[in-house]
């Protein structure tokens, strides 16, 4: 279970304190306290992995509101094609009433007794006949068309209370999200220009470390060195995006999410994917990592909260967190939940 969100005051108040030790420290000639730092960078993470994990969320929202929307804008138009049918068969049961009317409404049977010509009056019996079928076949028809438009319109009433619902879903993930943002930015504008450098070098360092630690299980001389011809289209769009920023909820063309980045990429080489870390997870097929090729994707976290593309040599592209850039980094950086093959 999540803890509650901080307060205001609390966060800041949090910021300041670690703020007003590292700048103690600095002030007394000595390095901050490494313990404090750590704490630092431990809540950082805390916070924008809180972040991901909200913004995955908010991604699987809208996507079900855009797919609703074009459910919606499918059951309108088949409303809309329903009415203009109902018109059209209302116009021409309307004639053939009018018809039989002007024909005397006389039965065939009785046609053909009264005709001076038997086999004039068989061929006048027959149309009357089929008159009166095609007559009774259009109101059936009317009667289902009916029918069918109220269906329609049920189905088309219950996918809009359901986008309505998605859409109030959407704003408190989107809430949630600006909060876990705010808090991870304030907390690293409290540190002085030359703490927030120190804490970035213990960032790569811990990467560097657990990058090295995975290499030397001789990982890299198994996985396969060659994408396909897919998995290179989707890897050169990906490097095409280095250097744009990461914006929660973007799928580009100017800012990525960690998913809208490699959906993207796959949406590029041709292949559709689910748009969420997550569902990418759920529903792309799973490789094991010794088998993995560049263009299949890494996803990390217990939660599949966070996704990249791997790009071979032990390296991934990613859209990694507020405050970032799309970037180059080690595979093992994070910590591997499994990796997924969008062109299996």
């Amino acid at each position: 279970m999540r803890r509650p969100l901080r307060t205001h005051g609390h966060r800041a108040a949090t910021a300041v304190a670690l703020a007003c030790a590292l700048t103690a420290a600095s002030q007394q000639g000595a390095r901050a306290d490494p313990q404090t730092l750590t704490e630092v960078q431990a809540r950082l993470e805390s916070l924008y992995h809180r972040a991901e994990v909200a913004t995955d969320k908010y991604d699987a929202a809208d996507g079900r509101v855009k797919a609703q929307t074009r459910r919606v804008g499918s059951l309108t138009s088949q409303v809309r094609a329903t009415e203009a049918r109902l018109t059209r068969l209302n116009s021409l049961a309307g004639a053939a009433a009018r018809a039989q009317y002007r024909g005397g409404g006389v039965p065939a049977e009785l046609q053909f007794a009264l005709a001076s010509d038997p086999g004039r009056a068989l061929d006048n019996a027959g149309l009357a006949l089929q008159a009166q079928q095609n007559t009774q076949n259009l109101l059936t028809d009317l009667k289902t068309t009916k029918a069918s438009l109220r269906t329609r319109t049920d189905e088309a009433a219950a996918e809009l209370t359901r986008l309505r619902a998605s859409r109030r879903a959407m704003a408190t993930q989107r809430r949630t999200i600006e909060q876990h943002i705010a808090e991870a930015k304030a907390l690293e504008s409290s540190l002085a220009a030359k703490e927030r450098a120190r804490l970035a070098d213990l960032e790569k360092n811990d990467a560097d470390r657990a990058q090295a630690k995975w290499e030397s299980t001789g990982i890299l001389q198994k996985v396969g060195t060659d994408a396909t011809t897919a998995g290179q289209k989707a890897i050169a769009f990906a490097v095409k995006q280095i250097g744009k920023p990461y914006v929660w909820g973007a799928e580009g063309p100017d800012s990525y999410d960690c998913s809208g980045l490699t959906s993207q990429a796959w949406l590029a080489a041709g292949v559709t994917i689910p748009r969420t870390s997550e569902q990418q997870w759920a529903q792309l097929k799973h490789v094991p990592i010794e088998d993995m090729r560049p263009g299949d994707l890494i996803v990390y976290f217990s939660d599949a909260s966070h996704v990249a593309i791997y790009v071979g040599g032990g390296n991934i592209i990613s859209a990694p967190r507020p405050g970032r850039v799309v970037y180059v980094s080690p595979a093992a950086s994070m910590q591997i939940l499994g990796v997924v093959r969008p062109d299996a």
